[in-house]
Formats: C-alpha cells, sequence, structure tokens
C-alpha cells in the first residue's frame, strides 16, 4: 500500500529511504560448523570456529555457523502446500516484526558515509572506505512520515531469488521507524548504541532490538561493513556484495569493523557539532544534532559482530560499555585487559565452559561483568531469522523439528522480547545509571535466564 506523503518532503524522504541501505533479508540457516566442514588450515579464517584460538569448542555442541548469511537449504513446495502457511491462491505471504515495547515512537534515518582516510581493503586500488548506517532514534511528530521497510524491493527481490522465493509469494515487513521524522527533542541528548552483525549479514538483522531500543530512548545505529556484508543497497540502486578473499584472518576482519566503528563515531560527532556527514548531503531530522550524547557511547554485536565489540572497544575508548550476543572472539584482543562494562549474553548451547576465547576475555575484563545464558535458544536466535523464518516455514519447507535444530526451543516472540530486556537493563544500567535488578540474579519472571559463575 502506497502512502501519501507531503510533496515538498517527497524528495528528501525517498533520498533518505535510497540512503537506509539494504536491509537484507539475510538468513543464517541450514548451515554447518566450520570444523565439521574439514577445514584444516593453521591460518585464521572468519569462521564460526577460529583457529586464531588455541582452545577450540566441544565440536559435539556446536553453536556458531561459519557463515552468518548462507542460503537456507530449502526444499520445493507444491501449490496446494502453501496454504498452511496462512496463503491463499494469488496472495502473498505478509510477514510480520516484532514492535518496539518502549514508550516512543521511531524515527529512522539512512546515512551513506566515505572515509577518505583509508582504502577499503576488500578492493585493490580503492581509495576511500564507504559505509552504509541506519540511525534509530525516538521520534515526534511521526504523521506524514512513513514507516522504512525493513529492506528495499530492490533489494528485497534479489534476497529473496536467492532463497527460492519471489516477491510474489513473500511480502517483507516494515519497520517501525518513520523515516525523517522529528527526534523527540524533550528526552534531550540520547545516549547511543552502535550495531554489528554476524558475518557476511548485514545490519538488518538488528533491526528488532536496534528499533525496540530507540524506543525506550537510545539513538541506535547499525552498521553494515561493505564487502564483508553479502549486500549493501547505496544511493542510485548501486549494491556492493562480499568481496571478502577466501581464508581471510578472523583478526584482520575484526580489525576492520573496528576501524569502521571509530570512523562512524566520529561521523557522529560531526552531527552533533551541527555538521552533515552523508556523501551526498542527505536531508537528516530536525534535532538530531542535538540529540547525539558523544559522552554515553555502547556498542552491541551479534556473532562476528559480538567479537567486533571487544576488538572495538580496545581501539576507541569512547564506547564506555559492550555487550556480546554469542560471538566467539578471535585474534588478540580478548587477551587484553578491558576496564569497562561488558555483558556475555550466549544461547542454550554455548558459554564460557566451552568456549576457551570467552573464558579468556573474562579473565581480562576488569570492569563490571556479567555473563548471561538464554535457555532454548540457539546462535540465529539473536538475530531478526528469530521471528521471521518461523513465518515462512511453510514456504521454505521447514519441519517444526528442523526449526527447533536451527532456532532452540524458545517461542519466538519471548526469545525476543527476553532479549530486548537484559540489553536495555544493561545499557541503562552503565549509560543511564539505572541499575536493574534484572542483572542482580536469576529472575522468576525471566526462568530461561540463567547466570554463568
Amino acid at each position: 500500500m502506497k502512502h501519501r506523503r507531503p510533496r515538498p518532503h517527497r524528495r528528501a524522504i525517498a533520498r533518505a529511504v535510497g540512503t537506509a541501505g539494504a536491509l537484507a533479508f539475510a538468513l543464517g540457516a541450514g548451515m554447518t560448523p566450520a570444523l565439521a566442514a574439514g577445514k584444516t588450515s593453521n591460518e585464521p579464517v572468519a569462521t564460526g570456529f577460529s583457529p586464531d584460538q588455541p582452545d577450540q569448542p566441544d565440536p559435539k555442541t556446536p553453536w556458531a555457523p561459519e557463515n552468518d548469511e548462507a542460503p537456507l537449504h530449502h526444499k520445493a513446495v507444491h501449490p496446494e502446500g502453501l496454504t498452511s502457511s496462512g496463503r491463499t491462491a494469488g496472495s502473498a505471504l505478509q510477514l510480520n516484526m516484532p514492535a518496539p515495547t518502549g514508550p516512543y515512537s521511531v524515527g529512522m534515518v539512512g546515512l551513506h558515509l566515505v572515509d577518505t582516510s583509508r582504502t577499503d581493503p576488500y578492493v585493490p586500488g580503492s581509495k576511500s572506505r564507504e559505509l552504509m548506517v541506519s540511525l534509530w532514534y525516538p521520534a515526534t511528530n511521526t504523521a506524514g512520515h512513513y514507516q522504512a521497510p525493513w529492506m528495499p524491493s530492490v533489494s528485497g527481490a534479489h534476497f529473496l531469488a536467492t532463497r527460492g522465493l519471489s516477491p510474489q509469494q513473500v511480502t517483507l515487513p516494515t519497520t517501525a521507524g518513520h523515516v525523517l521524522a522529528p527526534v523527540n527533542a524533550s528526552l534531550g541528548k540520547l545516549p547511543v548504541l552502535l550495531y554489528s552483525t554476524g558475518l557476511h549479514s548485514d545490519r538488518a538483522m538488528g533491526t528488532a532490538l536496534a528499533q525496540d531500543l530507540a524506543s525506550r530512548g537510545y539513538l541506535v545505529v547499525t552498521v553494515d561493513h561493505t564487502h564483508d556484508a553479502n549486500e549493501v543497497q547505496f544511493p542510485g540502486n548501486r549494491v556492493e556484495v562480499n568481496t571478502m578473499p577466501a581464508g581471510a584472518h578472523s583478526s584482520d576482519t575484526l580489525n576492520v569493523r573496528a576501524a569502521d566503528i571509530r570512523f562512524v563515531i566520529n561521523r557522529l560527532g560531526t552531527i552533533s557539532q551541527g555538521g552533515n556527514p552523508d556523501a551526498g548531503h542527505a536531508t537528516l531530522p530536525t534535532g538530531l544534532s542535538k540529540a547525539v550524547d558523544m559522552s554515553r557511547i555502547g556498542m552491541f554485536g551479534w556473532s562476528l559482530g559480538g567479537a567486533a565489540v571487544d576488538t572495538a572497544m580496545q581501539l576507541d575508548h569512547r564506547i564506555a560499555a559492550g555487550a556480546d550476543l554469542d560471538g566467539q572472539f578471535f585474534g588478540t584482543a580478548p587477551s587484553k585487559d578491558l576496564d569497562r562494562p561488558f555483558m556475555l549474553f550466549s544461547s542454550g548451547t554455548h558459554n564460557r565452559n566451552n568456549d576457551g576465547s570467552w573464558r579468556t576475555l573474562w579473565s581480562h575484563l576488569k570492569g563490571y561483568r556479567v555473563d548471561v545464558q538464554l535457555h532454548g535458544a540457539a546462535h540465529l536466535s539473536f538475530s531478526d531469522n528469530e521471528w521471521m523464518v518461523p513465518q515462512e516455514a511453510g514456504l521454505l519447507g521447514l519441519s517444526q523439528a528442523q526449526l527447533q535444530q536451527q532456532f532452540g526451543t524458545i517461542d519466538p516472540n519471548r526469545a525476543v522480547k527476553v532479549q530486548r530486556d537484559y540489553l536495555a537493563a544493561f545499557f541503562d544500567q552503565e549509560l543511564r545509571k539505572k541499575h536493574s535488578t534484572l542483572l542482580d540474579g536469576p529472575a522468576k519472571s525471566y526462568p530461561e535466564i540463567s547466570f554463568v559463575r
């Protein structure tokens, strides 16, 4: 359905959505651990298990995929079988994402950022590094500002095709983010959170968490790591794909991501000083420059993006608190002392008891630290796959048993809620100085959470 928008804003809004990037349909299912795939090289590679680490997880209890955006292995489904997915003849399956739970409406804008101080390590001969980011924030006066798509239609058709689906079969959801809506000025300066996603995945995989944190009063910046991600859409419908060389060192990949994050933080500083860092000087939301609190910055990430949190915090001391969502660490970063608060948040089959990199980091955390485990969840549960894939299981030919194998036994809505509440509790405590009893120990209202002591 097309929404009418005031004519003066049409061009600016269209530009903002164009720079929102490919909110990708990144489905990381049907993947095998790197060890099971027979990788025997001594070189560290950007996979779920890293030869950087001398103490590997138990291969009998694999938790991490070797590629967070591998296509789902689906089977053919006869047309008569589609009615079980809620479809009727001639209609598309409408996907829906969990609504934010905070008290504020959500705004969104995409930015095209160009770092001329470094080259793109994945593009020989490049003279700069280009990134796409999305900013999610508490908004006001959202009327007339349409809600951004989870990803734009051009990229959407491509992603669906990689899974054997089409826009005629599946309608991707809209987000809660009202494009270019004014920032809620009554909240003053907003604490900032950055998000880094899984290997070869993209920033869309953190949308459910990002827009919820924005609805609670945070400015959340989701970052696409160009040419690491399988796809990033830039203005003019230009799409850049994964060009990472085979056998890329995990620690090198993380160093690139950490440099991306530092650059994005610098550009947030530009915004806070009244500047516009967008490469095309795209329109910014009203009130944004006064809303960026450069003194309260946190970061969270999923899978490889979780590992990037530690690496980025080692590189940039402006990041005051970090949270890793089920990501194994790589390289030397976890062997370095870190004096700022850190949360480890793991799936039901993964924690520092079977991950040597987590044990190493834990011993070097010198500030506040907490290690929580979400029982019933799997590695993919910490991404938008958690709410998306069960809705389209019928189209993809996935049985309930296969869903549980890939996503665990926890109810998808419950998994999203628990993640949202514990992430908010951690960052509220560390960036807003609002203590949460959720972090004190087990809570009867959250029986799925245990504390690894």
